[in-house]
């Protein structure tokens, strides 16, 4: 498939998806949105695919945010439709997508950009990474689920400020919130993650997609966590990864796992 916004390529299990719109610090707009859902999804179909990592082009930027000249101009309506579009075809998709989504952050993620970053399984950052959520100083609020997993990763009091104040925050205090996972050199972040790739595909695809459901319940309303991974856990019993996974441990070898 041909992408104007975005570069999606292959190689050995992964999958490396760019937002390539370095003109435009790779600003996030509504075909970059569908762009990059009609990207994951593809991975998502390829049973090859074990692994995403996304990330922007350049060195200056992940995502600087969304494109606001789109939606400027935009009413009421409008603009709830706005949110509950981008976050249906790609933030929570993301989110609940079964193929782990690592998130390079390679520069600013800032609004749409953080936001992206953070609908992804778990960050790594570039030391020259800056976060943040400047809405407020536009007028409006991060509409792209924001406010809701910020305070999850970070605590509300620290997600109300860094909200209130639009402020902007470095790697090192990403890490010290627990925003990101690790801080790398700039120019060894991209091997960094394809490494942490390649022990997440050591596992069980078929565990991992189950343990991001179970997970995923314990922050959603209305849901029983401990329920979910009971439910979780006994569907792995019915796997041929939990047949291989167990017979190669009993027989003191490493598993080769199918993926079924």
């Amino acid at each position: 498939m041909s992408y104007q916004n975005i570069l999606s390529e292959y190689s050995n299990g992964i999958t490396i998806i760019t937002v390539n719109r370095p003109e435009k610090l790779n600003a996030l707009n509504k075909s970059t949105i569908n762009e990059l859902h009609n990207a994951l999804t593809k991975a998502k179909q390829d049973k090859d695919v074990k692994v995403i990592i996304l990330t922007g082009s350049g060195n200056k930027a992940f995502v600087a945010g969304a494109d606001i000249s789109e939606f400027s101009d935009y009413d009421v309506k409008r603009g709830a439709e706005l949110a509950q579009v981008g976050q249906k075809i790609l933030f929570d998709y993301i989110e609940n997508l079964g193929t782990p989504v690592i998130a390079a952050v390679n520069g600013f993620a800032l609004g749409g950009g953080l936001e992206l970053a953070m609908a992804c399984h778990f960050r790594i950052a570039s030391n020259n990474a800056k976060m943040g959520l400047p809405e407020v100083s536009l007028g409006v609020i991060p509409g792209y689920g924001g406010t809701q997993r910020l305070p999850q990763l970070v605590g509300k009091g620290r997600a109300m400020e860094m909200v209130m104040t639009a402020g902007m925050i470095d790697a090192n205090q990403a890490l010290n919130y627990g925003l990101v996972n690790h801080v790398v050199e700039q120019d060894e972040l991209a091997n960094f993650c394809i490494g942490i790739a390649q022990k997440i595909m050591r596992n069980s695809s078929v565990a991992i997609s189950q343990a991001i459901s179970a997970i995923n319940a314990n922050f959603k309303d209305g849901v029983n966590g401990y329920e979910k991974e009971i439910e979780a856990f006994g569907n792995c019993f019915g796997t041929e990864d939990f047949k291989e996974g167990t017979t190669a441990f009993l027989e003191k070898r490493k598993a080769n796992f199918p993926g079924k």
